[in-house]
């Protein structure tokens, strides 16, 4: 009989079963890694409540979608069991996951934009990922950790490259003023991002309590709450000037529109967040203020992974987020907890917990 593992499937919207399955035997390219912590995300509690849905790389590539039962987790971190010899990793390493897989020869992949990848994939969600004692990684999407680096640090290295992405794609330049909408995850691994990129005037927008807080403590100049009179106080705050770039990064309805308000003539606006509908925006005014409008998704592995890395070895950011880890036992009702928005921090799982009797 070959080795089995526990690990957490998911068959559906609200369907997480803790089976026993066999250990993968790990492919050319691969390295077998033992998970010791898996985080969870908006994407992950989105499937547990409404999935599967059809993720943008998967309208563009169909192939992609996962059609069965699959294990979930895209946000891990574990110890090399069987290295990849071409890797330059060895047994006993420590190493984060960026869980992103590239194909490394098409044009996007050559131009150095691997998360645009013809056919990119996502470890969790086109292909099984960490919510499982084992789990066979592409070598590619592998980076030791840091010395020191605590492991309930180390699992924010993934969500923390997307943030990093995203605060690179705003396009800010040394000087700028940025106004970050949405204090949540994300929009604290983007200004987190910001923080490490540039020379900028940051300032923070979300209602008052833990997350602003938060947001001073990780290098917000200033933060704001919402309000009517919203574009006013920023402009106020700046010293009678709209600021350069505006990062929507909470998702929620008529922030992008809000976002397009605030931003200065001719300034940039990054679309972070993900609404649930159909936002409605002016490009009326978009076209006659020449505002550029971007997007981001995911991370370059290669860059953001290491950068993220780095930040967490040498900043408070892991400790703003620390909560202790949980047993795949408990996945099911983390996911309702993040979903309903009762979670502050990260929820980070230990496979190696034992399951409650």
């Amino acid at each position: 009989m070959p080795p089995t593992m526990k690990a957490a499937v998911y068959h559906g919207a609200r369907d997480i079963r803790l089976e026993e399955v066999a250990v993968p035997t790990p492919a050319a390219g691969e390295t077998l890694v033992r998970v010791l912590r898996s985080g969870i995300c908006g994407t992950d509690a989105s499937e547990w409540i409404n999935g599967p849905k059809v993720f943008p790389v998967e309208r563009r590539h169909s192939h992609s979608r996962h059609l069965g039962p699959i294990i979930p987790g895209h946000e891990f971190v574990g110890e090399i069991v069987t290295a990849d010899p071409d890797s330059g990793l060895a047994v006993g390493d420590l190493v984060a996951s960026g869980a992103g897989v590239w194909c490394g020869t098409c044009r996007r992949c050559r131009e150095g934009r691997t998360n645009q990848c013809v056919r990119y994939k996502t470890l969790g969600l086109n292909l099984n990922g960490g919510m499982a004692e084992f789990v066979s990684v592409p070598s590619m999407t592998l980076c030791p950790l840091p010395a020191g680096l605590p492991l309930d640090h180390a699992g924010l290295a993934q969500p923390l490259a997307v943030g990093i992405h995203a605060a690179r794609r705003a396009g800010a330049r040394d000087g700028d003023s940025v106004v970050v909408i949405g204090a949540g995850a994300i929009g604290s691994f983007v200004l987190a991002g910001l923080s490490h990129l540039g020379d900028f005037d940051i300032t923070v927008i979300d209602f008052p309590g833990g997350r602003l807080d938060r947001a001073a403590r990780l290098g917000a100049a200033r933060c704001l709450s919402p309000s009517r009179s919203l574009v006013d106080d920023v402009r106020d705050a700046l010293g009678g000037r709209k600021p350069d770039v505006v990062i929507e990064a909470s998702g929620a309805a008529g922030q992008l529109a809000r976002a397009l308000e605030l931003v200065t003539d001719g300034g940039r606006v990054q679309a972070v967040g993900i609404p649930k509908g159909s936002p409605e925006i002016d490009i009326h005014a978009m076209v006659f203020r020449e505002i550029t409008l971007e997007t981001t998704l995911a991370h370059v592995c290669d860059t953001d992974l290491p950068a993220a890395l780095r930040i967490l070895a040498d900043s408070p950011l892991g400790g703003e987020f620390s909560r202790a880890p949980v047993g795949l036992d408990h996945l099911s009702a983390s996911l309702d907890d993040l979903a309903a928005g009762r979670v502050e921090g990260k929820i980070l799982i230990d496979p190696s917990q034992e399951a409650l009797a």
